[in-house]
């Protein structure tokens, strides 16, 4: 029977994107694992990956078709031994709405339990109408082994269902296909409350004269930066605290390892920032004082057991956080060349949503552009945010007497909630201690 290609889901919390590129065209042979086309979400640039064999029969989203519904059908595949020119293109979905997603699930409830095969997609949904966040080969993987994924427990990035899961389950006998049912409607969940409105359009452009602007429409990375930071800023309660650093030990140190780096394809195995080495204090610091280490929500405090570090990386329209996972147990070399790798890719939009989604604190450096000292607004699902400025020569009082050292100051922004003002501080001195005696980073 015919396959039909839906629009994946890049992230948990992904609802559509843009469809950028086919890389296959109508006719040709499809075999599991091909790269179909090229997803574009507001952050990134995804692969579409095949998970059947057969014919790519039609296309039905055409390339640089802007925001598609995830679950959408943009292509079908001829399976083995069917005429692909006889293969008709599905029906065009409707125009949506606001009160599409009330109506779509409205539709799966009453839907018949036996669902088509799907490329790229589970064929399986959770009991409470949510679709199980799984790879691509977990996919295939569980359907010819006629697993249920609703009831598979997820072990990848943010829960993802991948290969090991679904092997665990199998060896487990669990996780089984349930008889064909129809499942009950999952129970409407409450609508968010509107973030606060700014001005019309109409209203502020009465402001200006005529001709005297550009209008550039936001694009979706911009509009979820927006949207982010003004929930970040109207629900998490930010207290702030402030510390100077001395950087001298720390230049130094950084200018040893540096000269002292290995060759490598006739460069420099690595070369360390001063930004690296601050990923590494703040992590350490996430490790020493783990109360600190967490994340809030309505039900309960996760306090995590990995340092998993953020870095605002500036990208055109807008900004990314790739996350140095585990960054209390990586050493330096290995910090730079994965920061240096990330921040790359990030300006191409080639990050995978795991690279950029999660993590449990975050960096944000101003430094390179002489900023003295700035507070950042908090990433949730983070608890801190470290804001860092630039290293400058400023007099000091050492002893008694008057002295000149390299001054960094930096400012801690806690989600009060989670983080009160004490433990941000303790927090905070953990952090001035790597930095201000920067060897411990190396032990």
């Amino acid at each position: 029977m015919p396959v039909n290609i839906l629009m994946p889901a890049l992230s948990p919390t992904m609802e559509k994107g843009n469809l950028a590129k086919w890389l296959k065209k109508e006719g040709d042979a499809i075999k599991s694992g091909d790269i179909l086309a090229e997803i574009e979400t507001d952050k990134a640039t995804m692969e579409v990956e095949a998970v059947d064999e057969g014919i790519l029969a039609k296309i039905v989203v055409p390339e640089g078709t802007a925001d598609v519904a995830v679950n959408e059908i943009i292509g079908v595949i001829a399976g083995e031994g069917e005429d692909a020119k006889s293969v008709s293109a599905p029906s065009a979905a409707p125009a949506k709405s606001e009160a599409a997603p009330k109506v779509e699930a409205k539709a799966a409830a009453a839907a018949p339990a036996a669902a088509p095969v799907v490329a790229g997609q589970p064929a399986a949904h959770a009991a409470d109408g949510s679709r199980p966040f799984a790879s691509p080969l977990a996919r295939r993987l569980a359907r010819d082994a006629g697993l249920d994924l609703a009831k598979v427990q997820g072990s990848g990035p943010h829960g993802r269902i991948v290969e090991r899961d679904i092997e665990t389950a199998k060896a487990g006998g669990g996780a089984k296909a349930a008889p064909a049912a129809a499942p009950a409607a999952a129970a409407p969940k409450p609508a968010a409350a509107p973030l606060a409105a700014g001005p019309s359009d109409e209203a502020v452009k009465k402001l200006f004269e005529p001709g005297s602007y550009e209008e550039i429409p936001h694009d979706g990375m911009r509009k979820t930066i927006a949207r982010r930071l003004t929930e970040a800023k109207q629900t998490i309660p930010h207290f702030y605290v402030t510390v100077d650093c001395e950087l001298d030990a720390l230049l130094k140190l950084r200018a040893e390892l540096n000269a002292a780096a290995p060759e490598k394809d006739g460069k420099p195995a690595y070369k360390l920032s001063v930004n690296d080495m601050v990923i590494k204090a703040l992590a350490l610091a996430l490790r020493a004082v783990p109360d600190a280490n967490v994340s809030w929500t309505d039900g309960a405090m996760l306090k995590h057991k990995h340092a998993d570090v953020g870095v605002a990386v500036s990208i055109p329209g807008g900004l990314i956080t790739p996350i140095i996972r585990d960054a209390c147990h990586k050493p330096l070399s290995q910090i730079s060349n994965e920061m240096k790798d990330m921040a790359a890719r990030a300006k191409t939009r080639k990050l995978k949503p795991e690279e950029y989604q999660g993590g449990t604190s975050a960096v944000s450096n101003l430094g390179m552009f002489g900023v003295k000292d700035f507070a950042a607004v908090i990433n949730p699902p983070h608890a801190t945010i470290l804001a860092v400025g630039a290293g400058e020569q400023r007099a000091v009082v050492k002893n008694g007497a008057l002295a000149i050292a390299t001054i960094m100051s930096v400012t801690l922004s806690t989600d009060h909630r989670a983080v009160d003002g004490a433990l941000g501080a303790e927090l905070l001195q953990a952090f001035k201690g790597y930095v201000e005696k920067p060897m411990a980073m190396l032990v």
